[in-house]
């Protein structure tokens, strides 16, 4: 049995992808760059916003100048928008709560900048995960498990009792490159064959079928 679960963020505990090709776009449309549909940001999206920023600037415009500037714009009109249209995916708030009643340690990792976590986390889901992790200066993103190993080591979790649960093939490596076991959801960003592809330990279509896949 699992006793520490540690969640992604944007695209399994939150659907934020609105707000995230709005701030996006919103800075394609200030350097007359084509903007792109929403559904191509669930490809951008996934490996830290720095990376967000690069995917969205044009090729020919990606100096390092131009992708910092671009970077401080994003960050400034997100973190205005980024509940504008973000919400919890239906029945999450109640798995998640399923799975704190049942006694088991819940904490969030994301490679979204640790500053913008730590207030959706406390709106959406407040006084859920008493350990929220986003990216640092310094430290590697996911797939990278330096930010995984260093929450585990946060919340007294040891290997074998332990499910990393994303959307993402970086989710999956990042089990992987941690040594633990992980669950791809079905409902966010990414494709089942991408999931299995990455060598997702379990799938979870609803958060119903997480909490079974968990409990049992």
């Amino acid at each position: 049995m699992y006793r520490f679960i540690i969640f992604d963020l944007d695209g399994t505990l939150l659907n934020t992808l609105d707000d995230l090709a709005d701030a996006a776009n919103h800075v394609c449309q200030a350097h007359g760059w084509p903007t792109h549909e929403t559904e191509a940001y669930k490809y951008f999206v996934g490996n830290g916003i720095p990376k967000l920023v690069e995917r969205f600037t044009p090729k020919q415009a990606r100096t390092p100048w131009v992708l910092e500037q671009a970077q401080e714009e994003f960050m400034a009109y997100y973190a205005r928008h980024k509940e504008d249209k973000t919400a919890p995916y239906p029945g999450l708030l109640q798995a998640v709560e399923q799975l704190k009643a049942a006694g088991l340690s819940l904490a969030v990792l994301s490679n979204k900048t640790d500053s913008l976590v730590r207030p959706v986390m406390a709106r959406y889901y407040p006084e859920l995960f008493p350990l929220v992790q986003g990216a640092l200066p310094g430290l590697p993103t996911k797939p990278d498990p330096s930010l995984l190993r260093r929450l585990m080591k946060r919340m007294g979790a040891n290997d074998a009792e332990t499910l990393l649960v994303g959307d993402s093939d970086a989710d999956i490596l990042t089990a992987k490159n941690g040594g633990v076991r992980s669950c791809g959801v079905l409902w966010g960003f990414r494709t089942r064959e991408e999931l299995e592809q990455a060598g997702a330990s379990l799938l979870a279509e609803t958060p119903e079928e997480l909490v079974r896949l968990i409990l049992n």
